[in-house]
């Protein structure tokens, strides 16, 4: 060997040698997009605390790795949305994304995500993000929005007997879907939805909506969130329904951040979710000891399944020993550790189009020491997404929206 090339292959070595250690220290970027301002903030805010209180439970690290969080607030705007998700990925260089609350904004990211190869955890429900436009990097930490409501529709023909229901909904996919697939299953039991009433998202005053409904229905199925439900709840208790005809529908309407708000009205409501702070199983109560203890109040369903997302990115990036470079082959560990990590929701399996089967639970709101509280009455395990129709079969349906399932004379 010449001198110099001695010398190069010296260099060589001692750069080799300085980069194992280097890379080692480098961190984990994990980002995060959701509504911290405007009028989804709760919810964003929740999601944030929920995905910390998970990186935090599980360390923080990963094979000698910092996991480091980068969050930004999308205002609720796509276009917001569009340039806080180009600075996370060239400016930050995030590893991977959760988050992403609303339907239109998760929709718009699905083309710089497939471009970017981003392994990505979504809270966002929208039924075709994972049934007929799915994504090969958006995994879904949560539910898709006929998912629970399907479960719901078999309790109320079977269990709770009701022949006639009149359906009332935000006017957007989440209500559209949820009521969707709440009739398709019902229906299929020997129900009928008998009417279905649509309410603008800003609309506060309830009063000519529910004037509306038939008072000779068995029941009336909502779909609320936030602070529509708060206030659809007063005003229903308020309405001459109260005590007539029972309320039921989705679990995010009771979900604690909204039932913090409500009063005596609601009691008595049954409604359905993958989660409820009274599940009596050892993951549950590990994750509501945590959250009361960081939060100083009861925990969100929002808050449980962002501790979910982080959880499952900080057990892959483990599996890896922390090589979470390989975009891929960290999408393959997320997907495995969702079903490998204890999860306070109970047992899950990302099915091939990224959704979660899972436990659906019935619950009804009751009063126990004096605090209202969501009670599971009954367990549906493992649900998948398209219920109990065969996949191939139930894709060749039309989709859920505001007209389908029809409403039949």
């Amino acid at each position: 060997m010449t001198i110099r090339a001695l010398i190069a292959s010296a260099c060589a070595a001692v750069c080799l040698a300085g980069a194992g250690p280097a890379a080692a220290q480098e961190p984990i970027r994990v980002g995060f997009l959701g509504p911290l301002s405007g009028i989804f903030a709760q919810a964003g805010k929740d999601m944030l605390d929920g995905l910390k209180l998970g990186l935090e439970q599980a360390g923080a690290r990963a094979a000698g790795r910092k996991i480091e969080l980068h969050e930004e607030d999308t205002e609720g705007n796509p276009a917001t949305a569009q340039a806080k998700y180009r600075k996370l990925v060239a400016q930050d260089k995030i590893h991977v994304l959760t988050g992403v609350l609303l339907v239109n904004i998760g929709y718009g990211l699905v083309p710089p995500i497939e471009r970017d190869r981003l392994p990505s955890l979504f809270l966002t429900t929208p039924d075709d993000l994972t049934k007929r436009r799915p994504t090969r990097y958006i995994l879904r930490a949560n539910f898709s929005a006929s998912q629970p409501m399907h479960a719901l529709g078999d309790y109320a023909a079977r269990v709770l007997k009701y022949k006639k229901v009149a359906a009332i909904a935000m006017d957007n996919g989440f209500g559209h879907e949820g009521i969707g697939g709440f009739q398709r299953v019902f229906e299929d039991a020997g129900g009928r939805v008998v009417q279905k009433t649509w309410v603008p998202l800003n609309a506060m005053d309830f009063a000519p909506y529910l004037t509306q409904i038939p008072r000779d229905v068995d029941a009336v199925v909502q779909v609320f969130v936030a602070a529509q439900a708060v206030r659809f709840a007063r005003q229903y208790g308020e309405s001459a329904l109260k005590g007539a005809v029972p309320l039921i529908g989705s679990g995010v309407f009771t979900d604690q951040s909204a039932l913090v708000g409500m009063g005596d009205e609601v009691t008595g409501t049954v409604t359905s979710l993958i989660w409820a702070p009274t599940l009596a199983t050892p993951a549950n109560r590990t994750f509501m000891q945590l959250a009361e203890a960081k939060l100083k109040r009861q925990p969100s369903y929002f808050h449980a399944v962002m501790y979910s997302a982080g959880r499952w990115v900080v057990e892959a990036a483990r599996a890896l020993g922390g090589q979470v470079e390989d975009r891929d082959r960290f999408l393959a560990a997320i997907r495995k550790a969702s079903e490998t990590t204890e999860d306070p929701r109970g047992p899950i399996k990302l099915d091939e189009y990224g959704n979660p089967t899972q436990n659906v639970y019935i619950l009804k709101v009751e009063k126990v020491g004096g605090r209202l509280q969501n009670t599971v009455v009954h367990t549906y395990p493992m649900v998948s997404q398209f219920w109990t129709y065969k996949p191939d079969e139930f894709l060749k349906t039309p989709a859920y929206d505001r007209s389908y399932p029809p409403v039949r004379p």
